[in-house]
């Protein structure tokens, strides 16, 4: 399953692993990506249940983008290097 997850993600590693420049990285953000990362999935979920209880459709989208940005973020946060993690929490 790892493997399969890797290659899902290999585009978004590869750019984010690339380069020689220092990055600081810390263990703490790994962690707090992927804190943030269940904040989203829950944030997605309770949206999706207010859309559903409601009946209206255009909850949609913003479902599918939080998911994306928790997914992203997760991904990153457990198959990630520690330069991929420090890259992301220091891209502005």
């Amino acid at each position: 399953m790892r493997h399969t997850l890797e290659r899902l993600f290999a585009p978004l590693l590869n750019y984010l692993e690339k380069g020689d420049d220092p990055v600081g990285y810390r263990p703490s953000h790994r962690t707090i990506l992927k804190a943030v990362s269940a904040l989203f999935y829950v944030l997605t979920a309770a949206l999706l249940a207010l859309g559903i209880s409601t009946g209206q459709l255009g909850i949609l989208l913003p479902c599918v983008v939080f998911f994306a940005v928790a997914s992203t973020a997760l991904g990153v946060a457990t198959l990630g290097s520690d330069r991929a993690v420090g890259r992301l929490w220091h891209n502005r």
